[in-house]
């Protein structure tokens, strides 16, 4: 009849097995996995840089970008560079990034508290899933 045994699942006790089209097969199954990766979320990671000190109409700028962007569905990483000498501000960077995140704790939850990272302090932010 020009069909083939084709094992469904291996795993199951006993193996499970059709008899079927051997191609056929493998185009709905490549079909079905291409679905799939259509469905699968995928994750957009937005940075926003800040200096140790920052200015509020600066700061507020970005906090606006911040909120579209979580609004989005993006992830959003914000962190403070310290260039040269200004490492020596490590608390003003903190102070700012922890100010952000309660900005922003209307819309997002924070991943990480702010942590230093060579010349970088980070934060992370992903958007709060909306109530059903």
């Amino acid at each position: 009849m020009g069909l083939d045994l084709v094992e469904i699942s291996p795993n199951a006790a006993p193996p499970v097995c059709r008899i079927t089209d051997y191609q056929k097969f493998l185009y709905q199954q490549k079909k079905r996995e291409k679905e799939m990766k259509l469905k699968a979320s995928k994750v957009v990671l937005k940075e926003i840089r800040f200096g140790p000190q920052t200015d509020d109409h600066d700061y507020n700028f970005k906090l606006k970008h911040a909120q579209e962007f979580l609004k989005e569905g993006c992830k959003v990483k914000a962190y403070v560079f310290f260039k040269g000498r200004s490492i020596l501000f490590k608390e003003q960077g903190e102070v700012l990034l922890l100010r952000f995140a309660s900005d922003l704790e209307d819309l997002a939850k924070v991943d990480s508290l702010p942590t230093l990272e060579g010349k970088r302090m980070i934060i992370m932010f992903s958007p709060k899933k909306p109530a059903k």
